[in-house]
């Protein structure tokens, strides 16, 4: 089964903000160590990392005319900041590496979809 993980933000630190510059370099560390074992894990197909919610355009189409509205759809602490693909057994195997996604543990969250087709 082919699962997309989406990884919301949350309150998540994130590098470049004052935020993260108040983490410890080893937790700077630990969380850039624990996204590349979350890379090299078989089965996995590693997403981008997107620019923050401010940069985003939504498009909405209403009565035939294309609407775009500046900032995120969803309220920034939704926002979806990166994505993965997994090739799992089951979806366990999809929660436990969920689990190990920084913004799982950091205040964010991980939204697990199985993919159709």
């Amino acid at each position: 089964m082919k699962y997309m993980l989406l990884i919301h933000q949350g309150s998540t630190p994130l590098p470049g903000t004052d935020e993260w510059n108040a983490l410890s370099p080893e937790e700077q560390g630990a969380v850039y160590a624990s996204y590349q074992e979350i890379n090299q894990t078989p089965g996995v197909t590693p997403g981008e990392r997107m620019d923050g919610p401010d940069t985003a355009t939504t498009v909405r189409v209403q009565d035939g005319r294309t609407l775009t509205t500046d900032g995120p759809f969803a309220e920034i602490k939704e926002a979806i900041g990166g994505y993965l693909f997994l090739e799992a057994d089951d979806l366990d195997a999809a929660i436990e590496l969920a689990a190990k996604v920084p913004a799982a543990r950091m205040g964010g969250g991980v939204e697990v979809r199985p993919i159709v087709g």
